[in-house]
């Protein structure tokens, strides 16, 4: 009931395209107790969950007792609010326990039967408590101004009561309610399609490398491949891998056209619009209207990137510089551009390195995240059954966030570290600082935390290094994030849009249409009209393979919060006075603000274009180090 499981999954996931590959390293018999998750902080055994959980279930019987009642008195309001959120915070708690206990060992029957119990668990749960906000929505605002002042017990959900005020209009009666949390049992249909027949069902071209390896190209193969080497393997891997997906784009159109129209539903049935005389339901307005987000932040990031494409072109000449290619392809986008600098580090080295690259957050950050790596909140290594990717969940209110990482010492592991450290302390100081009713954050915010430390520690890095080859390889890592993380979430979020407009218009979405609209945005976000990237005609289909398009405008989030958490990081490592107490403060506020007021209080406004401006700067002197660097390594190499 609480997003922050899925929330932390998607975003590993996300930022690589699809979650990052795991190597099968340890035996997790071998791994010391203090690199493992002590999940007996949640709950002491099996046994103790199943009890909790037959207890929550006969506690969720006296909610009809409130039915009907809510009106009568401020105490009574604040009683059945109480029990709502106590069973809340419980089933988060449980939730915690079974996918964490799941993803220890996906082939754990016992594990994966607890955890897909959750489902209809929630479900039930949820339909049980539907009735509650249209009650509330039911008594006149007058009223509910006089209960908030007279029962002190009401202040913790007062941004709560807020909330369901603010969605009046798109909030329906309770059968209406009823009827929508039913239709979520088969609105998921397109997405489940989606990912049955791209993950297993579609047939899949196989292609023999100049290595004289012969591969079948599904998603991870895909990943891995096209990072080779290799530029003659490189661009047969995305001609292949891609021709496949253009070769059943009508399929992929269908599924993806039912998707749009799902979303389309929900916006007419919540009566969300587009302001127009006869105007249809608005997908983005209802998409952003549940974690009040103003829809111009979501225009203005389009717009700021485009502005901003300039920058992009320059990484583009850079990195074909630095490949040393007569022309740059599409399918040279993934190819490392520079050479991985021969350094492994040690989980406890990936430690020691992310506590300091963080001590400008204060010494009581620092000794909190370090108790925690002690404390055994962090499962470190990868081993054969373990989910693969890494993840922050704080959803355990009452306990501590959790860490999964598949830790094979690298720099990326390293920063990966950093990144959940992240999260994670975004939800110890929310869940410290908060009640459980405002604990949470949005999904607008999630990712400022995690990647802020991502910042810290580049910073760090860089200042600990006088070696040219590492520096390049920090710096390219540093610029790379941000191309993949602001333009290309940018260029799916622009999609989208383009999509949802289209059958809002009622236009039907093909697979060729599709193609057409994907063709435009990446043709001019890459240059390929100025000569500055060659793109193939199969990669025009690469819409087929975000799996993202199925979550309802949420990659647009990652670039947000990438330009939030750059501009607020560049203001604390410049010594801003006041800095380091803004973000502080925004790190415990929960979801008791709107999400925008929240980053107004840590110090940026996205509403406006100064953080991007803030952004492309850094990127810029970035890039700008990276030719120095080059340069140099050059005159050097003809001395």
């Amino acid at each position: 009931m609480r997003e922050r499981i899925a929330t932390a999954l998607l975003a590993a996931a996300l930022l690589a395209g699809l979650a990052p590959a795991r190597t099968a390293a340890e035996d997790p018999a071998k791994v010391p107790e203090r690199y493992q998750w002590n999940l007996a902080d949640v709950y002491p055994s099996d046994a103790a969950w199943q009890k909790a959980k037959d207890a929550l279930a006969e506690r969720a019987k006296e909610l009809p007792k409130f039915k009907g009642t809510l009106g009568t008195s401020a105490r009574r309001l604040k009683d059945c609010l109480d029990l709502a959120f106590e069973l809340r915070r419980e089933d988060a708690r449980l939730s915690t326990y079974a996918s964490q206990k799941s993803d220890l060992d996906v082939r754990n029957a016992s594990a994966l039967a607890m955890r897909q119990s959750m489902t209809p668990f929630e479900a039930d749960l949820a339909a049980k408590m539907a009735w509650i906000n249209p009650e509330i929505l039911a008594l006149p605002e007058a009223k509910l101004a006089a209960f908030l002042k007279e029962e002190p017990g009401l202040v913790p959900y007062k941004p709560v009561i807020e909330d369901i005020v603010r969605l009046r209009k798109h909030t329906l009666g309770a059968e209406g309610e009823r009827v929508l949390a039913d239709a979520s049992l088969v609105m998921d249909t397109p997405d489940s399609v989606y990912s049955v027949f791209a993950d297993a069902d579609i047939p899949r071209a196989t292609l023999t490398l100049s290595t004289g390896e012969t591969v079948r190209l599904d998603a991870a193969a895909y990943t891995q491949y096209r990072a080779v080497p290799d530029r003659w393997d490189r661009e047969r891997v995305f001609d292949a891998f891609f021709g496949n997906l253009n070769a059943y784009r009508g399929t992929f159109g269908a599924l993806l056209n039912a998707e749009v129209k799902k979303d389309l539903f929900r916006a007419k049935a919540r009566k969300y619009d587009n302001g127009g005389k006869d105007a249809v339901g608005s997908c983005l307005a209802s998409a952003l209207g549940g974690p009040n987000i103003p829809p111009e932040v979501y225009h203005n990031l389009i717009r700021n990137v485009h502005k901003n494409l300039p920058y992009l072109h320059k990484y583009l000449r850079l990195r074909q510089r630095m490949m040393d290619l007569p022309e740059l392809r599409y399918s040279d986008l993934y190819a490392s551009i520079v050479k991985e600098v021969d350094q492994k580090y040690t989980v406890d080295q990936a430690m020691d390195l992310t506590l300091k690259a963080v001590a400008p957050l204060g010494r009581d950050y620092v000794e909190v995240l370090s108790k925690g790596f002690q404390s055994r909140w962090v499962d470190f290594y990868p081993y054969e059954g373990k989910h693969s990717g890494a993840y922050s969940n704080g959803a355990a209110y009452d306990v501590h966030p959790f860490m999964l990482l598949n830790f094979n010492g690298t720099f990326e592991d390293v920063s990966t570290l950093a990144h959940e450290a992240g999260h994670t302390m975004h939800s110890y100081y929310s869940n410290k600082s908060q009640p459980f009713a405002t604990s949470d954050y949005t999904i607008f915010v999630a990712e400022v935390a995690s990647t802020f430390n991502e910042n810290l520690l580049m910073d760090y890095m860089l200042k600990h290094t006088d070696d040219d080859a590492v520096k390049l390889f920090l710096l390219g890592n540093y610029v790379d994030g941000i191309r993949q993380t602001l333009f290309r979430q940018t260029q799916f979020a622009e999609f989208e849009l383009k999509i949802h407009e289209r059958v809002e218009k009622g236009e039907a979405l093909t697979g060729d249409e599709l193609n057409k609209i994907y063709k435009g945005i990446i043709d001019e976000y890459y240059g390929a009209g100025q000569g500055l990237t060659a793109i193939a005609p199969a990669c025009y289909a690469e819409w087929a393979y975000i799996p993202h398009f199925y979550y309802n405008y949420y990659v647009y989030s990652y670039a947000t919060s990438l330009t939030a958490s750059t501009a607020l990081s560049q203001m604390v490592l410049q010594g801003k006075p006041g800095a380091v107490e803004a973000y502080r403060k925004f790190l415990s506020l929960g979801s008791s603000m709107p999400p925008i007021e929240e980053l107004k209080v840590a110090g940026v406004d996205l509403t406006t274009d100064a953080p991007f401006d803030i952004t492309m700067r850094a990127m810029d002197k970035a890039m700008d180090d990276m030719q120095a660097i080059l340069d140099r390594m050059e005159k050097n190499r003809k001395k």
